[in-house]
């Protein structure tokens, strides 16, 4: 059942915006997708605190950033949809910390961080989500990752209390933490070492230039489709398993990064998941490694699928 045609809910009062069947397709990197049920721009933490303090315990609850590593199924999401809005993207510094919005763009950190003179969050260049999806999946490129330097994020709980975590409360793992659904990381504090302006400015135009070469930055896609195997390199396994270029409907494997899909104008949410399930029947074939995803994936098939035409 498409999110738009479920029964409309009472949701609680709220002092931001509440908008009924959003359409993710408008933000989210893919271009792809069905609508939110309910899109809900909290104005800040005290306001979304008391707004899931007063929600339906029942109701979904999924927050999401810009959208760059999601694949949102052509039925929509039931239930809420949390995006936070520009006034949780505020970055200060305080003394070698970071203090990050959950709203603040990987680049924006490590801009401030570089700025201030503090190594060590350069890698955040190369992370094109916001801080608080990078906390939740324990984001990471260039040989680090979030839980190397997290040292607490401010959480509002589903049940609308709001926690100052430790790193240690998150259970990081690859790509991947212990919070539990419905949760939304609204803050994070991040640890930078004293260094040299120079050497860090050099460190994350490294990074930038590596990610034009190497990445189909300019186009439609989600980012690393797939976790890197124990011993291997995603990419490697697809390209070994004859996935560049490979085709089904709308949606492609990129031919100049093997790790990403690409939406190629008219694909949907179902082409590229296919397709995805597709290359990891190839690998799996082919190599005998069970790729997992790293792209989220959200929602339910659109009504239509698997029905005959």
């Amino acid at each position: 059942m498409a999110a738009a045609a479920l029964a409309p809910a009472p949701l609680p009062p709220l002092a931001g915006s509440v908008e009924a069947g959003a359409a993710f397709a408008d933000f989210i990197w893919f271009r792809t997708g069905g609508a939110a049920q309910w899109l809900v721009r909290p104005r800040d933490v005290n306001d979304l605190a008391s707004f899931l303090a007063a929600l339906d315990p029942d109701m979904p609850v999924l927050p999401v950033g810009v959208g760059s590593n999601l694949i949102v199924r052509d039925g929509g999401v039931p239930g809420v949809t949390i995006r936070l809005p520009k006034s949780f993207a505020q970055v200060t510094i305080e003394g070698t910390n970071v203090r990050a919005g959950a709203a603040a763009m990987g680049i924006t950190v490590a801009s401030a961080a570089r700025d201030a003179g503090l190594a060590g969050l350069e890698f955040l260049r190369g992370i094109p989500g916001t801080v608080g999806g990078a906390v939740r999946m324990n984001a990471g490129a260039y040989g680090r990752d979030v839980a190397d330097l997290l040292v607490e994020a401010t959480v509002v709980r589903r049940d609308g209390r709001i926690e100052v975590l430790p790193a240690s409360a998150f259970g990081f793992s690859y790509r991947h933490s212990a919070l539990p659904e419905g949760d939304v990381v609204v803050e994070a504090v991040l640890r930078g070492t004293p260094g040299d302006k120079t050497v860090i400015t050099a460190e994350m135009d490294r990074i930038a230039a590596e990610r034009e070469a190497s990445q189909p930055l300019r186009s439609r896609t989600g980012g690393s489709t797939f976790k890197n195997p124990a011993g291997h390199k995603a990419w490697q396994l697809v390209d070994a398993a004859g996935c560049r270029g490979l085709k089904l409907g709308g949606a492609q494997v990129s031919e100049k990064h093997t790790n990403f899909l690409l939406n190629t104008g008219g694909a949907t949410s179902a082409d590229i998941e296919a397709l995805g399930e597709l290359v990891r029947q190839k690998v799996l074939a082919n190599s005998g490694v069970a790729l997992e995803w790293e792209i989220e994936r959200v929602g339910v098939p659109a009504a239509t699928e698997g029905k005959p035409s």
